[in-house]
C-alpha cells in the first residue's frame, strides 16, 4: 500500500466510480470516517485496510471524466457503475441522549461555522486587535491567499501565521502545510504551532531528506524545514517527486531574505532561496537555473512573512510581489500600474506605533537604551595595546597579499578582543595550535611551502564573515557548533606566511600575546564584568530578570561562571546556538521560573521570545548594527507588559572601537530623543546602515588609530532626515493598517464573538456525557482539574502520546500561563481522537434517530443533520493548479420538516434545547413509508436550496471578475513582452561587441520571448478553466430525530407564553429603572434586529452605565416552584459566567410578581437533572442578590 494513505484511498474510491457514502456502506463505516482517512485526520484500522486492499484488486477502468456544458452549470459527484445510494431509514429506537451527543460531537468539530473566531478560543493566545483584524478581515476572507505579512517586528506574525492555519484546518480548506523559515527559527516555529495551536508539525533535516522521502506518508501534511535546507538538492528532490502530493499552504518566514537583483541590461540574479519560491509560487525564473528545475505543483495559499518588506531598493521589494501574482505582476511597470485597492487584497503592514489594545493602550511599551562607559585596568590596556599592535601588522599585511581570510582572521580577534579577556585567551590557543600545525607539517615535508601558499588562496575564497553578512536567524548549528564560532575556527586557519620562516615569527608572536592574556586572565581582574555588576546592583534592576547577549560562546561561559561565583548558583540560564531547541526551550522555561539571569550568543538569541523580562545588556556591542534591533526583539514584542523596555550597552570608549561604537549608539540617542521619531530609531538600525560594513569601518579605526576621524564619517550614515526618509518610505508601504479607525467595529464583533463562544461549556457538558455512556470514570472536578478513568485502548494511547506517558490532569477551562494541565478542546489531538472514538461507535445509531419533546410544538416534526460541500474538482490538464480536489466550503446544516410538510434551515443546536421523550406510544411514530418520503424531500431541499447556491454562487463570483482578471493577465504580459524586447537590444549591443556572457544573457531572453505566448494561453485557460470545476459535492445524513409536542400539564405551565410575557417584562422594567439599554434577543428575529447573526443563547442583554453588561435569561412561574434550564442554556451559563444572570420571576399569575436575580448561576446553583437542568426554588433563593443592584 503507498504511504499516503488518504490519497490512495481517494484514489482507489475514484477508480471504483463510488461516493464517499457509496464507500462507506460498502465498509460498513460511516461516510465521516471515510472523509476522514481521505483528509488525513485519521487512519483505517485493520479491518478497514483488509476490506480496502479486497476492493483494490478489483478495480474496474475508471470512466472519462464528466465535461461542464456551459459555465453556471454546477455539476454533482456521479457514481458510473452504482446505482444512487439509498438512505437508511430511521426508526427513532436510539436513546435521545445518545443522538444528542454525536450531534453536539459534530457541532464541535466544526465550531467554526458557530463561532466565529474558533481558532481564538481554541488557541493559547489572547490577542490585540490588529491580529485580529488581520486574520479575519484580510486573510480569511480570500479564498485564494497569496499575501505579503509585513507588520512590525514582535507584532505576533508567528501567532497570525498559526491562528490562519488552525483556522483553515478547522474549515476543512487545507490538508497540507509547508512552514519554510531561516534555520534559526525552525525550532521556535515548531514550538510555538504545537503549544498554541495544538498543530503538531514534523521538522524536516537534510539527514531525513537522504533517507527518505519525509514530504510522503503519515506526519508529512504538517511540514517545517528551513529554507536553504529544502532549496539545497535533496531537500528539493523529494518535494518535487511525483509521490509528494501538493502542499495547499506554503509559508516563508523572513521573505526579505528571498532576495533578487536587477542589472542594467534588465537581467536578473537570484538567489538559491528566491528561486525556491519561485518555483512553489508558480514564476516563471528570472534567472535561469542549470540545470532547469521543476515543480509539478505550485502552492494554492502562499504567505510570504516580513518585518522588513523594503530595504530601500526598489526591486526586491518588486521581487516579493512578484511570487503573490506571476502572471500579473511580470514586471516592476505591471506592478506600479497594478491598483492599490488590489493591492490591498495582497498586502498588509501595521507599525508598533500603530498597534494598540482593546483599551486604547500601546501593545508595546516604550524603549529606552543607556551606554554604560568603562575604563581598562593598567594591565588590560597594556594587553589592548600588544594585541592591536599584532593585529594591525598582520591586517595590513593581508591586504597588500589580498587575503581575505587573514583580515578576517584579525578582525575576530580584535572583536573577541573586546567581548572578553577569556574569549581572546582562548582565540589565541586555537591560533596557536594552528600555527604549530603548519610549523610541523613542513618541518616533517608533509607540506611544501608552495602547498601552504596554495591552502591559504582556496580558504579565502570559501571563508565568510557571518557577522558582516549575516543576521542571527540565518545561522544554523553544526554539530553542536554556532555556524559563526565554526566559520570563526576557520578563519583561524588564515595566515599571511609564505613560509616555515614567516610562520615561526608569527609564533613567537601570538605565544607573547597570550602569555599576557594569561596572566591578565589569572589575576581575577575584569574590568568590563565589574561594570556589568555594578549595573546589576542599580537600585532599579535589583532583583529583576535580566538578558545579557554576548556575540561568543567563549565569554558566554565565562560570565556564566563569573555570576555563579557571586552568589547566583541556580540562577543563570544560558543559551547558545549550538544547543538543540529542546534544550532551548528548557533553558528559556529555566529562566521563565527560577533563573535571574539569561546569557545568550546572537544565533541562540534568534527565535526566543522573553517578553517576561525587560532588561537587556549588549556585554558586547554587535558590529553588524542589525543585529542590535534583532536582540532589543527579544524582550519588546507583543505581550511585553513593563514600560520601559530598558538596554544597556557596554563600552570601552577609550579604545579605538569603542568610539566609534559609541558614536553610533550616541548618534542613535540623539534621534531617539526627537518627538517626530521617539524610539522607532530602534526598528531602523539594520536599514540605516544598509549597504555598509561596520565592520570594516573599525577596522580601519583601529588599524589607522583614526576613531575620531572614521566616527565623523558616520554623520551622514546615522542621521535624522535618513530615519526620516525610512519612516516616509514606509508609510507608502502601508495598506489596511489603521487599527484604531477598526476597533469600534472590532469590539462589536468581539462582543459577538463571546455570546457565540463553545467553550469551555459545551465541551465539559460532551466530556461529562460520553464519559457516562462509556464507562469512563472522571476523577476531579470538571470545572478544574480532573483524569479521566478507564478510557478504552484506542482512547488511552492517544492520551499517552499527546503526554509523553506522564499523567497529566485535564482541563476544559484555558490554562494559565506555565500551568502543566492538557487543555480539551477541539483540534487538541487527545480530544480529538476521544470525540472521533464516541462519534464513530455511534454514528450508526444517530442515523437510526431518537424522539424527543418540544415543550412548544404543537404538531410532530423530523430534524435531520447533514454534511454538505462544493469542492473545485481536479484536472489533470492543469496538474500545477489542479492536480487534486480541493474543498471550496463544508457546512454543517440542520432542518426542521413537519412530517408532510415542507423542510427549513434550523439551529444545528436544537436538539440541546428539546426534551428527550421518556416513552412513546408506537401509534406516536410515522410510518416507514412516511419517513422515506420525508427524508428524499429533505434531501431534494439541501441540494436545491442549500448546496446548488453555495456552488452557484462560488462560480458566480468567479465569472463576474474574470473580464478584469483576464485583462490582468493580459496586460500584465504585455509589459513582460516590452520589457524582454528592451533587454534583448542592451544585450545585443554588448554580445556584438564580443561579451560572452551577455551572448548567454541574450539567448535566455530569446527563449524566454518564444515561450512567452505559450505562458499566456495557459495562463488564460487556467483562468476560464476554473469555474467549469466548481461541482457539489457529497449530501450525508449524519442524524435524524423525532420530535413531538408535550403531554406533560407541567410543560404547559412552564411555557406558558403569558406567564413568560410578564416575566421579561418584570425583568426588563427592572434593568430599565436603573438607567439600562435592554435589547430583546429571545428569538432569533429579535436577535437579528439587535444585531446579532442568531440567537445568543439568552433572552435579554443589559447594558447598564459604566459599561456593565448582563446577559439574562429569565424564567418565570405561575407561582413558584423549580425552574428548568435547557442544556444549551446551561452550557451557556458555563462560558458566560460572571456576565450570565438568571432571572426568576415568581408568582406571575398575581398582581405582585418577585424577581430574584442569580448571577453566575452555573457556579452557585445545585442542579439536577430532567432533560435539561432543574433548580429548585430553596436554591434561588439562597443564591439571589439584593434586589436594588
Amino acid at each position: 500500500m503507498k504511504s499516503n494513505t488518504g490519497d490512495w484511498v481517494r484514489t482507489l474510491r475514484r477508480q471504483l466510480g463510488l461516493t464517499q457514502s457509496q464507500l462507506a456502506e460498502r465498509l460498513g463505516v460511516t461516510f465521516v470516517t471515510v472523509s476522514r482517512w481521505e483528509t488525513g485526520q485519521a487512519r483505517p484500522n485493520r479491518l478497514a485496510l483488509k476490506a480496502l486492499s479486497s476492493l483494490s484488486e478489483i478495480v474496474p477502468e475508471a470512466g472519462p471524466p464528466g465535461k461542464a456544458t456551459g459555465q453556471l452549470e454546477i455539476r454533482e459527484t456521479q457514481a458510473p457503475y452504482v446505482a444512487a445510494p439509498t438512505v437508511p431509514v430511521p426508526d427513532f429506537h436510539t436513546e435521545s441522549e445518545t443522538v444528542r451527543l454525536f450531534v453536539e460531537g459534530e457541532r464541535l468539530r466544526y465550531g467554526h461555522l458557530f463561532s466565529p473566531t474558533f481558532g481564538v478560543e481554541t488557541a493559547m493566545i489572547d490577542p490585540v486587535p490588529h491580529q485580529i483584524s488581520a486574520v479575519y478581515q484580510h486573510m480569511l476572507s480570500q479564498p485564494r491567499l497569496r499575501f505579503l505579512l509585513a507588520d512590525d517586528a514582535g507584532a505576533g506574525k508567528t501567532i497570525m501565521t498559526g491562528l490562519y492555519v488552525r483556522e483553515m484546518l478547522n474549515r476543512r480548506l487545507i490538508r497540507r502545510v509547508l512552514i519554510v523559515p531561516p534555520a534559526g527559527l525552525v525550532g521556535n516555529w515548531k514550538r510555538e504551532l504545537r503549544t498554541l495551536f495544538s498543530l503538531q508539525f514534523r521538522e524536516v533535516t537534510g539527514p531525513d531528506c537522504r533517507l527518505d522521502n519525509p514530504f510522503v506518508g503519515i506526519g508529512s501534511d504538517l511540514a517545517i524545514v528551513s529554507v536553504d535546507t529544502l532549496a539545497g538538492g535533496k531537500a528539493f528532490e523529494r518535494l518535487s517527486d511525483p509521490q509528494t502530493s501538493p502542499y495547499d499552504l506554503v509559508v516563508f518566514d523572513e521573505a526579505h531574505k528571498l532576495s533578487a537583483t536587477r542589472n542594467s541590461d534588465l537581467t536578473c540574479e537570484t538567489t538559491e532561496r528566491y528561486k525556491l519560491a519561485e518555483l512553489i509560487a508558480g514564476a516563471e525564473p528570472l534567472q535561469e537555473s542549470r540545470p532547469p528545475c521543476r515543480l509539478p505543483w505550485h502552492a494554492h495559499h502562499l504567505i510570504l512573512l516580513t518585518a522588513t518588506p523594503h530595504m530601500g531598493k526598489e526591486f526586491p521589494y518588486y521581487a516579493l510581489w512578484r511570487l503573490l501574482e506571476p502572471n500579473l505582476l511580470g514586471t516592476m511597470e505591471a506592478y506600479s500600474q497594478f491598483p492599490r485597492e488590489a493591492k490591498a487584497l495582497h498586502f498588509l503592514r501595521r507599525t508598533k506605533e500603530e498597534m494598540i489594545q482593546f483599551d486604547r493602550q500601546r501593545v508595546f511599551p516604550a524603549r529606552e537604551s543607556n551606554t554604560v562607559t568603562y575604563d581598562l585596568s593598567p594591565s588590560e590596556r597594556e594587553l589592548y595595546e600588544e594585541m592591536t599592535s599584532y593585529i594591525s601588522t598582520y591586517y595590513n599585511r593581508a591586504k597588500m597579499l589580498n587575503r581575505s581570510a587573514s583580515r578576517l582572521a584579525m578582525s575576530v580577534l580584535q572583536r573577541r578582543a573586546a567581548s572578553s579577556t577569556w574569549a581572546l585567551l582562548r582565540s589565541l590557543e586555537r591560533r596557536l595550535d594552528r600555527l604549530d600545525k603548519y610549523i610541523t607539517a613542513i618541518m616533517a615535508r608533509e607540506m611544501t611551502e608552495r602547498e601552504l601558499q596554495t591552502q591559504q588562496e582556496e580558504l579565502g575564497r570559501k571563508v565568510l564573515d557571518v557577522e558582516d553578512n549575516m543576521t542571527s536567524e540565518d545561522e544554523a548549528a553544526q554539530d553542536g557548533q554556532e555556524q559563526r564560532d565554526a566559520a570563526e575556527e576557520e578563519a583561524m586557519a588564515a595566515t599571511t606566511a609564505t613560509n616555515l620562516a614567516e610562520l615561526q615569527v608569527e609564533k613567537i608572536q601570538v605565544t607573547e600575546v597570550l602569555d599576557l592574556a594569561r596572566r591578565v586572565h589569572e589575576a581575577g581582574q575584569d574590568s568590563k564584568f565589574e561594570k556589568l555588576r555594578e549595573t546589576l546592583q542599580d537600585e532599579r534592576f535589583k532583583g529583576e530578570k535580566m538578558l545579557i547577549f554576548t556575540e561568543h560562546r567563549d565569554t558566554m561561559e565565562f560570565l556564566v561562571r563569573r555570576l555563579e561565583a557571586l552568589g547566583y548558583t541556580s540562577q543563570v540560564a544560558h543559551i547558545h546556538g549550538g544547543l538543540a531547541y529542546q534544550e532551548r526551550e528548557a533553558q528559556v522555561e529555566e529562566f521563565r521560573s527560577r533563573s535571574r539571569f539569561m546569557v545568550a550568543t546572537d544565533a541562540a538569541g534568534e527565535g526566543i521570545n522573553l517578553q517576561f523580562c525587560w532588561i537587556m545588556v549588549n556585554y558586547d556591542i554587535p558590529w553588524n548594527p542589525a543585529r542590535i534591533e534583532q536582540r532589543f526583539g527579544r524582550i519588546h514584542r507583543y505581550k511585553q507588559t513593563h514600560d520601559p523596555v530598558v538596554l544597556v550597552n557596554m563600552i570601552a570608549d577609550k579604545t579605538r572601537e569603542g568610539r566609534v561604537l559609541k558614536t553610533v549608539l550616541g548618534k542613535l540617542e540623539t534621534i531617539r530623543r526627537t518627538p517626530e521619531i521617539g524610539d522607532k530609531v530602534f526598528d531602523v538600525i539594520g536599514r540605516l546602515f544598509q549597504g555598509v560594513s561596520l565592520s570594516e569601518i573599525i577596522m580601519r579605526a583601529v588599524i589607522e588609530d583614526k576613531a575620531d576621524e572614521v566616527s565623523a564619517s558616520l554623520e551622514n550614515q546615522a542621521s535624522l532626515e535618513k530615519v526620516k526618509t525610512i519612516e516616509e518610505d514606509d508609510a507608502k508601504l502601508r495598506l489596511g493598517g489603521d487599527v484604531a479607525s477598526q476597533l469600534p467595529a472590532l469590539l462589536v464583533q468581539r462582543e459577538r464573538d463571546q455570546f457565540n463562544r463553545l467553550l469551555p461549556g459545551y465541551v465539559r457538558r460532551f466530556v461529562e456525557k460520553t464519559a457516562q455512556r462509556q464507562g469512563v470514570g472522571i476523577a476531579g472536578d470538571l470545572n478544574g482539574q480532573f483524569y479521566l478513568e478507564r478510557l478504552p485502548l484506542p482512547v488511552t494511547l492517544a492520551l499517552e502520546e499527546v503526554a509523553g506517558g506522564r499523567r497529566i490532569p485535564l482541563t476544559v477551562n484555558k490554562p494559565r500561563d506555565g500551568e502543566d494541565v492538557l487543555f480539551l478542546r477541539p483540534g487538541e489531538p487527545f480530544f480529538d481522537r476521544y470525540s472521533d472514538y464516541f462519534c464513530e461507535r455511534v454514528s450508526h445509531d444517530a442515523l437510526r434517530g431518537a424522539t424527543f419533546v418540544d415543550s412548544y410544538a404543537t404538531e410532530p416534526y423530523l430534524y435531520h443533520l447533514a454534511l454538505v460541500s462544493t469542492v473545485r474538482r481536479a484536472d489533470p490538464e492543469f496538474p500545477e493548479v489542479f492536480a487534486s480536489d480541493h474543498v471550496l466550503e463544508m457546512r454543517l446544516v440542520a432542518l426542521s420538516q413537519g412530517l408532510n410538510g415542507e423542510p427549513r434551515e434550523c439551529p444545528v443546536e436544537l436538539l440541546m434545547v428539546l426534551r428527550p421523550a421518556s416513552y412513546v406510544s408506537p401509534l406516536a411514530l410515522p410510518s416507514h413509508d412516511q419517513v422515506s418520503q420525508a427524508l428524499l424531500h429533505a434531501r431534494s431541499y439541501l441540494d436545491e436550496t442549500v448546496v446548488h447556491p453555495m456552488a452557484r454562487g462560488r462560480v458566480e463570483q468567479l465569472i463576474a471578475s474574470l473580464n478584469s482578471r483576464d485583462a490582468f493577465i493580459l496586460t500584465g504580459f504585455d509589459y513582460q513582452e516590452a520589457e524582454l524586447l528592451q533587454s534583448r537590444a542592451k544585450l545585443r549591443e554588448r554580445a556584438d561587441a564580443g561579451d560572452a556572457a551577455a551572448k548567454r544573457s541574450l539567448e535566455a531572453v530569446k527563449k524566454k520571448q518564444r515561450g512567452l505566448a505559450a505562458q499566456r494561453e495557459r495562463a488564460l485557460a487556467i483562468l476560464r478553466r476554473e469555474p467549469e470545476l466548481i461541482e457539489v459535492g457529497e449530501i450525508a445524513f449524519l442524524a435524524h430525530a423525532l420530535v413531538l409536542p408535550s403531554t406533560d400539564p407541567l410543560d404547559k405551565e412552564r411555557h406558558d407564553q403569558e406567564i413568560e410575557r410578564i416575566a421579561m417584562q418584570v425583568a426588563r422594567v427592572h434593568e430599565e429603572s436603573l438607567g439600562a439599554k435592554v435589547d430583546d434577543v429571545s428569538t432569533p428575529e429579535l436577535a437579528q434586529l439587535a444585531g446579532f447573526e442568531k440567537s445568543p443563547g439568552f433572552d435579554l442583554l443589559s447594558r447598564r452605565p459604566a459599561e456593565i453588561r448582563r446577559c439574562i435569561e429569565v424564567k418565570g412561574r405561575r407561582a413558584i416552584g423549580d425552574i428548568e434550564l435547557t442544556e444549551n442554556e446551561w452550557a451557556k451559563a458555563a462560558n458566560l459566567r460572571q456576565d450570565y444572570w438568571l432571572y426568576v420571576v415568581y408568582d406571575c399569575a398575581t398582581a405582585h410578581p418577585r424577581l430574584l436575580r442569580v448571577q453566575d448561576p452555573f457556579a452557585k446553583l445545585l442542579v439536577r437533572a430532567k432533560g435539561g437542568v432543574v433548580v429548585d426554588e430553596a436554591s434561588v433563593f439562597e443564591a439571589a442578590e439584593d434586589t436594588s443592584r
